[in-house]
Formats: C-alpha cells, sequence, structure tokens
C-alpha cells in the first residue's frame, strides 16, 4: 500500500480514454453568492464520483456489480438547498474532530477550550457549523491511471471554539481498479486536536434499496470502546468476544442487531482496530460483501480505529435523492478514526497536532465483486 499511495504524487495531466476523466459544473449558489461546483470523476470502466465543493460531500458513487451493472451506491440528497436544510452528514467531510467530545470541553497546554453542544450535551463532528458545511477549494488533476480531486480549506483561529489556524488538504483519487483513496493532510500553527473522517453511508445493493440487513461485515477489531447512553467512551477497552459486536467472522448485519441495548437499537461504536506485526502506510481494517448484487467493498486505513454506524437515526423521514425517503438502517458508514473524545482521554492514541507537524491520514475504499 505504501507503494501505492506514493501515486499521489505524481498525478498525470495527460487526458484518459474511454470516457475516463474530470468534469466541472456548477451545483448552486450558497446564500452569499459563493459558487459551489460539483466535480464528476469517470474512471475507464465507468465507475463514477461526484462531489460538491460544499462540505467535500460526494454526493454519488457509481459502482458496477457482478454483470456490470453500475448502481449508486451511496445515500444523498438532490440538490445543494437540500443539503443545507440538514442531513446526516451524507457523504461529507467531517472535523476539525469528527464523531463526539463529551460536554464540550477540552484542556490542551493548561487552557479549557469550550465548543458547540450541538448532540445532545455533547460536542459531535465539528459543531454547528463543521467541516461538513463548508466551502472547499478545488483543483482537479487528471491521469493515466486515476483521477483525483484535492480540496483545501482554511480552519481560523477560534472557529466552532478550536485553537490554531489549521490548513487542510482532502485529497480523493479514482482509481482504474475501483478504488476511491483518500488522503487527508494539516498543518497548524498552534496546538489543536484534530480528528478527520468521510462520512459516507453505504448500500451496495444500490441508494434505494431498502435496508442493509443482509450485507455482510467482516471487521478486523478484536476490541471496542464501549460508551454511555450518550455514546461517549468509559474510557474502558473491551475484547467483542461473546458480545453482538463481534465481526471478526462474516456475519450479515441483521444477524444479531436486536440483540443490542440501545435507542435507537443499531450499531454505533468503535472499534480498535489489530496493530499490524510490519508496519505499512495503510492496513486492511474490514470487508462488506451484498449478496444480490455481488458487490465486495474492503476498507484499508492508516487509522487506529473505525466507526462503524447502521443508519440506526434515519427514520424513513429524510428526504434523499430522487425524493427517496431513505428507511432505519437503510445505508452503513465505516468511518476510519482516531477514538471518539480522544481529547479527554489520555489511555486512548492523541489526537493533537502540534506546529511545526503533518497530520496524515489515509482510507481506502476498495470495490469489486464475486458471483
Amino acid at each position: 500500500m505504501r507503494n501505492l499511495f506514493a501515486a499521489f504524487a505524481v498525478l498525470f495531466l495527460a487526458a484518459t480514454t474511454f470516457g475516463a476523466g474530470i468534469t466541472k459544473k456548477p451545483y448552486g449558489k450558497m446564500p452569499d453568492g459563493t459558487a459551489i461546483e460539483e466535480y464528476t470523476l469517470t474512471n475507464k470502466s465507468g465507475m463514477t464520483m461526484k462531489v460538491i465543493t460544499y462540505g467535500g460531500i460526494v454526493t454519488e458513487l457509481h459502482v458496477p456489480d457482478k454483470d456490470g451493472k453500475l448502481a449508486d451506491v451511496c445515500l444523498g440528497c438532490s440538490s445543494l438547498e437540500e443539503y443545507r436544510e440538514g442531513h446526516p452528514y451524507f457523504g461529507a467531510i467531517t472535523g476539525r474532530v469528527a464523531n463526539r467530545i463529551a460536554k464540550g470541553k477540552f484542556t490542551l497546554d493548561g487552557k479549557e477550550y469550550t465548543l458547540a453542544t450541538n448532540n445532545g450535551a455533547n460536542h459531535l463532528h465539528g459543531g454547528k457549523v463543521g467541516f461538513d458545511k463548508v466551502v472547499w477549494t478545488a483543483k482537479s488533476d487528471e491521469g493515466e491511471t486515476q483521477q483525483a480531486l484535492r480540496l483545501y480549506y482554511k480552519s481560523n483561529d477560534g472557529e466552532e471554539g478550536y485553537p490554531g489556524n489549521l490548513k487542510v488538504s482532502v485529497l480523493y483519487v479514482l482509481t482504474d481498479s475501483n478504488s476511491w483513496m483518500i488522503e487527508y493532510s494539516a498543518v497548524t500553527d498552534k496546538a489543536t486536536p484534530i480528528n478527520l473522517t468521510q462520512h459516507a453511508y453505504f448500500n451496495l445493493a444500490g441508494h434505494a434499496s431498502g435496508t442493509i440487513h443482509d450485507h455482510v461485515v467482516t471487521i478486523h477489531a478484536d476490541k471496542y470502546t464501549p460508551g454511555d447512553e450518550t455514546l461517549i467512551p468509559t474510557g474502558k477497552i473491551e475484547p467483542v468476544k461473546g458480545t453482538p459486536f463481534d465481526f471478526t467472522e462474516p456475519t450479515a448485519i441483521g444477524k444479531r442487531i436486536k440483540e443490542i441495548k440501545a435507542d435507537p437499537v443499531g450499531y454505533d461504536l468503535n472499534y480498535v482496530l489489530r496493530e499490524e506485526k510490519v508496519a505499512s502506510t495503510t492496513k486492511p481494517v474490514a470487508t462488506v460483501t451484498e449478496p444480490k448484487s455481488g458487490r465486495v467493498m474492503k476498507v484499508l486505513t492508516s487509522e487506529p480505529g473505525v466507526q462503524f454506524y447502521t443508519g440506526n437515526f434515519l427514520d424513513g423521514k429524510q428526504k434523499g435523492k430522487g425524493g427517496v425517503k431513505y428507511p432505519q438502517y437503510g445505508g452503513f458508514c465505516l468511518e476510519t478514526q482516531h477514538y471518539p473524545d480522544s481529547i479527554n482521554q489520555k489511555t486512548f492514541p492523541s489526537i493533537v497536532l502540534e506546529p511545526g507537524k503533518t497530520y496524515v491520514h489515509r482510507t481506502v475504499y476498495s470495490f469489486s465483486t464475486v458471483k
């Protein structure tokens, strides 16, 4: 995987064949008149990804099934207006700190910081106006074997209560081998917490295909971080064996979901990923198979954790693409990340970025098929 990501540094400028390439068109305007653009990345096999500069949102991801038929496997909205009206982070970049921070407070270098509490008593996904709701600057590159889009954003000191001027870059790459590769990077002029992720909701049968109960999941994690009723980690790390959270062997999502004691019922927890004996840029962490279409999605990441979420809070009221109403369990997320509330949990891997250092996070969603 190290060589795979080394290709990020060499993005060829020549146009590709078989319809592969990148196109751009207007997607709408913000209330202040700022233009939002939509980029369409297409590879040589016809796999297509659409991205808008509002929130860095991946609005569509068309992936072939076992017969070569394409379907859009990402949940989303139909227009900028619908995204701005409110949605559960469909396909968006989340940060400055993804997931939850207890009580919206943390102390860093002896100073206490207070953030918005936009998820009950806690802070979630960067606050009221997190990275999912800002306008990113985009630059595209067409290559011989991949299409790439780089997104840029500067988060000013004090934005949403966070310290430091943070310069962020997120690179989306669509390869001819049907992989969506992501590289996040950031630098700061003051110590600050950072934990970026992509919040895509997947349904490998197609975004409007009902629930994901039949999807078969494997997660390479023997442990998880249990949380309280508000999903803030207790600080413990416990084994998955003997619990409904055990996906160490291929298991259908719906098989044990009703055994989970939560409101609403469903999976929404952070898995502690296994450490590889040999250090590498990324490691395989999960595989999901949809039996009818034969689509398979493998996840690789450089991060220590992944949040597995099954759309528990979808309630059939959320308006999706084409007017579809997404039901509960209509999609799943595998959000590669550091653990929730790490800034307040001293035994968890640190999410503090210091001046002079560079934050780097790499993730791959690789698609294939089985008969």
